[in-house]
């Protein structure tokens, strides 16, 4: 049906986007070529599944034999009951915690995730896969087309979310997992979580959405948008073997205002200056709120593809489980036999709490156990990622007690 392939491949980077990590611009031939061989040589394994059945997209076409990376935290018990299926968001991947053997970086979880963390890899077994369109090993528009020997890039079939999920489900199968003691996952993954119940209502015993919504707003949609704009208005967009740094960068440091809180941005900059002392009169970066940014937007054009962006937040914006219910959300969960736990964040603009209890008047409608906690932080959107106290113990008491009842009930 689909079998697994661990490897050290060139395709799992962009050589274009860290030739630049090097120098301003591209190394050219044979430089070039071998600063992606040294690149390659310090990557570690990484899992992937090769799905050889065919996945019908709602685009309406058909992909198969594609890849499907993903990681893996924990050991899986021998009744296979302790799986936590974690969902990454926009700009995450497989990597949810300790070191990235690509980036270098801490995962994206690292607060949540690990030895006697709220999510204990000591006592569960915690996997992600990088979602259809990324950029780190999965199917996505860097990967090779095999019948133009070119990458997809834009020619790349547009993707949903609910494609995103069905393409996940063949990695749950192949660890041979017949139920996950629990989904879960912030914004996008969030939406990940309430799609994966709906589809498949009796293979997760929880769920817990984070930070979510089950729609995009108009707003949010707008903000994607001036993303991709920028991505698109960059003259190296439409270029073989380069990359729209500028434009990507762009799209990051307007999406990375949406993550932020302006108490939290105001606390932590104001109107400091980058350098003491007067202001420059240049386009110079004078303020620190502006260094910031453009420090955020540099470092993402080095792990991250424009056009993944495109395609993964144009998912995000086409996401609408009301409407593919008949505009009944309750529906969305009818069979469901989930347990879940919605958390939104207090200073959370972009995925407000408003948006998070739609969800759960939505479940409690069509009788699911549900439960709800908004958490204060001042951190905005990005607190699910953070040292958040009170989110962690949330997080640990809602999945302990999942499983503590679990296995009393097998007990009985």
């Amino acid at each position: 049906m689909y079998f697994l392939v661990q490897e050290r491949s060139a395709d799992l980077l962009n050589c274009e986007r860290l030739k630049k990590t090097a120098k301003k611009g591209f190394l050219p031939g044979l430089a070039g070529l071998f600063f992606c061989l040294i690149m390659n040589s310090e990557i570690k394994n990484i899992k992937k599944l090769i799905i050889k059945q065919s996945l019908e997209l709602d685009c309406g076409k058909i992909i198969k034999n594609f890849p499907l990376a993903y990681e893996t935290y924990g050991t899986l018990n021998k009744n296979k009951d302790n799986a936590i299926l974690a969902f990454h968001a926009l700009t995450g991947d497989q990597f949810v915690t300790n070191i990235n053997p690509i980036t270098k970086r801490e995962g994206w979880w690292t607060f949540a995730v690990g030895p006697g963390k709220a999510i204990d890899t000591n006592k569960y077994f915690v996997i992600c896969a990088n979602v259809l369109g990324g950029c780190m090993g999965s199917f996505g528009p860097k990967e090779i087309n095999l019948e133009t020997n070119k990458t997809f890039g834009t020619t790349f079939p547009v993707i949903t979310i609910r494609d995103i999920v069905k393409a996940q489900k063949f990695l749950i199968d192949y660890l041979g997992i017949k139920k996950l003691l629990a989904v879960t996952g912030g914004s996008m993954g969030g939406m990940q979580v309430l799609q994966f119940v709906s589809l498949y209502p009796d293979l997760a015993y929880s769920a817990i959405p984070i930070a979510c919504s089950a729609s995009h707003s108009a707003q949010n949609i707008a903000l994607n948008e001036l993303g991709r704009q920028a991505i698109m208005a960059d003259p190296n967009w439409k270029k073989d073997n380069a990359t729209p740094d500028k434009g990507l960068a762009v799209a990051r440091m307007a999406a990375h205002i949406t993550y932020l809180s302006k108490q939290g941005l105001q606390e932590k900059f104001g109107r400091k200056l980058q350098d003491k002392g007067s202001l420059k009169f240049s386009f110079d970066a004078d303020f620190q709120i502006e260094s910031y940014l453009r420090y955020q937007g540099a470092n993402f054009v080095d792990r991250f593809d424009a056009n993944s962006y495109l395609y993964i937040t144009r998912a995000m914006d086409y996401f609408d489980l009301e409407k593919q219910f008949n505009g009944n959300l309750s529906l969305a969960f009818k069979h469901t036999k989930s347990k879940f736990c919605v958390i939104s964040f207090s200073s959370d603009w972009l995925y407000p709490t408003i948006e998070n209890k739609e969800i759960v008047i939505a479940l409690n409608t069509c009788g699911a156990n549900v439960g709800f906690v908004e958490i204060n932080s001042d951190k905005g959107h990005d607190s699910f990622l953070l040292n958040i106290p009170e989110f962690l113990r949330t997080l640990s008491d809602f999945i302990n007690s999942t499983y503590n009842e679990i296995n009393n009930e097998k007990r009985i």
